[in-house]
């Protein structure tokens, strides 16, 4: 028999109705151990889900700046804390705010920035 390239496979799983595709899907199980459609429905399962963005993220502070008072002001604004709660968040960094939408951390990203921090989004 004469080995098929990849086009000629295609072109033939084109000419072939669903129940003949099931009947090849068999029998590929069968012959090799392996079940194809797991395969065929893995891979683009994978790349969506790289190119998905996530639902929920966490803004981090990275560096206060050199304008430490109004950082701890936009914090304490932004998070409803007390200001030495705010304070410590501006002196050490870390997590402002967690599993907020990204609308919502890019709003707070811009505020935090205006006011001299540095920020990251995750």
């Amino acid at each position: 028999m004469a080995k098929l390239n990849k086009d000629d496979f295609i072109s033939a799983l084109k000419e072939m109705n669903l129940l003949e595709i099931k009947e090849l899907v068999d029998a590929m199980k069968e012959e090799f151990g392996v079940d194809p459609s797991a395969v065929a429905v893995a891979a683009p399962a994978a790349g969506a889900a790289e190119d998905a963005t996530p639902s929920q993220v966490t803004v981090t502070l990275v560096n206060a700046g050199a304008a430490k008072i109004n950082v701890i002001k936009v914090i304490k604004e932004i998070t409803g804390l007390g200001l030495a709660d705010s304070k410590a968040i501006a002196d050490n960094g870390g997590a402002v705010k967690e599993n907020i939408s990204v609308d919502e951390a890019n709003e707070i990203k811009a505020k935090l920035e205006e006011a001299g921090a540095e920020v990251e989004v995750k």
